[in-house]
């Protein structure tokens, strides 16, 4: 392996498991799925966290606002720690290894074309059924994520418009990215109603909130967690700790729409050409900037942004990159 595809040295992990505690437990029935309900009506409001148990900037917030005592004024106000079971795994000399147990959680969603009679389901699966009841009961759900390589934060706001224009009204993440997923499965972001063109009234949002040891990734989860609560109506900002909320950007999030998204062919090794990163743009169309496994990739048009270039989980039918321009 050249230099130029060689993976850099990963720096150092700074982010700790947070000691979930008796949060653990939940007050639904179901381990690590907390709801609180107000007096008053209004939105049903999901947070999520530890879709991949390695990605632990979202257990921090959730466990920070259970620590806070963060109830709804209105409507309800529920915070689900999702892959318990791959976050048991921790390891910080190895993290890919509590990404997932038996298989990725958030390519699960959707049809669910996995769900056969007669097939028992594995942890994620299981997970999955679970859960599903607590997703497709929210009005608005923010999913929070972290990376595999280091970058900016963003957010994936799925193909319908009206999810991408509510969330450059919070100001926060300062990249918005507009795709369908992953062709090895639905996300959660996009299960039932958040994928449907004819409901705008259900907001869906996965932030990346940058890499997953870094513990800026903690910041902009709160962050976001304080501007998702407000924008919800769910909370005020006075009923939120102070410190959780960063100040705005000098300018509005930048908003992408994905054209291409690259798959891992079967074939030699993927690799890229040089050490992308999220954001960066490529100027001009028919740039090499990889192997997809089976043949070159190259940029679409002009102007080309990388979104998430990454080898780090590269078997056949992984996302290695997304291609976007700007909107």
């Amino acid at each position: 392996m050249n230099s130029s595809t060689a993976a850099p040295s990963s720096p150092r992990f700074e982010l700790e498991p947070p000691p979930l505690g008796a949060w653990r437990k939940g007050n639904t029935g179901l381990e690590g799925v907390w709801r609180f309900e107000a007096p008053k009506p209004g939105r049903e409001v999901l947070v999520t966290a530890l879709v991949h148990g390695n990605e632990l900037c979202g257990a921090w917030a959730l466990y920070e606002a259970l620590e806070a005592g963060v109830r709804p004024r209105a409507g309800a106000l529920t915070l689900a720690f999702c892959n318990l079971a791959a976050f048991d795994r921790f390891d910080p000399e190895n993290t890919d290894r509590s990404r997932f147990v038996d298989q990725d959680f958030n390519r699960l969603w959707g049809a669910m074309p996995w769900r056969c009679e007669g097939v028992v389901p594995n942890r994620e699966q299981r997970r999955v059924l679970e859960l599903q009841g607590v997703v497709e009961r929210a009005d608005w759900m923010l999913d929070l994520h972290s990376m595999h390589a280091e970058g900016p934060p963003l957010g994936l706001t799925g193909l319908m418009p009206h999810h991408a224009a509510q969330a450059a009204s919070w100001g926060a993440p300062g990249i918005l990215v507009a795709d369908a997923g992953h062709a090895a499965g639905t996300r959660m972001r996009d299960h039932g109603r958040f994928g449907r063109t004819d409901d705008e009234q259900a907001v869906a949002l996965l932030v990346e909130c940058g890499w997953h040891g870094a513990a800026s990734s903690r910041t902009v989860a709160l962050d976001v967690l304080h501007r998702y609560l407000v924008a919800s109506e769910c909370a005020h900002a006075a009923d939120l700790p102070g410190h959780w909320r960063q100040a705005d950007a000098a300018q509005a999030p930048q908003r992408l729409q994905v054209t291409h998204a690259v798959t891992v062919q079967l074939g030699q090794p993927p690799s890229f050409a040089e050490r992308y990163t999220t954001g960066q743009m490529i100027a001009q169309a028919g740039t090499v900037i990889g192997h997809d496994g089976a043949a070159p990739v190259s940029t679409p048009y002009d102007d080309c942004v990388l979104v998430m270039p990454s080898l780090a989980h590269a078997t056949p039918g992984a996302t290695m990159v997304r291609l976007a321009r700007a909107v």
